[in-house]
């Protein structure tokens, strides 16, 4: 096997971390950060109800396709690849919707039946 020197990301012999994948760290925690106090103001300031999950949901959500696009860089992936992923994580976002509303309207009528 052929040794090759040169390498153009060659950070070993001065240890040093570029400036702009830093900085693409550092703001990729701050906006985690962010997202993450944001859900527990919410979680723990707000009184319990439908729309207080709601939020927390959405918030959760987002967190969670930030997460897929920075660290599994599905955001340098193609266009094709990015939406054969969200439309079917959509779908399955739409079917929870509807079976919580179907969930809770079946259990108020099963509830306010036997009473």
């Amino acid at each position: 096997m052929a040794m090759h020197s040169d390498h153009s990301h060659d950070f070993t012999q001065t240890g040093e971390i570029p400036k702009a994948q830093t900085k693409a760290i550092w703001r990729t925690f701050m906006i985690l950060v962010g997202l993450t106090a944001l859900e527990f103001v919410f979680a723990f300031f707000m009184e319990a109800s439908t729309l207080r999950n709601s939020i927390f949901i959405v918030l959760t959500i987002f967190k969670a396709f930030y997460i897929v696009a920075e660290f599994m860089h599905l955001k340098h992936e193609t266009k094709a690849l990015i939406w054969a992923i969200l439309i079917p994580m959509a779908l399955v976002i739409w079917l929870m919707v509807a079976l919580i509303s179907e969930g809770s309207y079946y259990f108020d009528s099963v509830t306010n039946y036997f009473k």
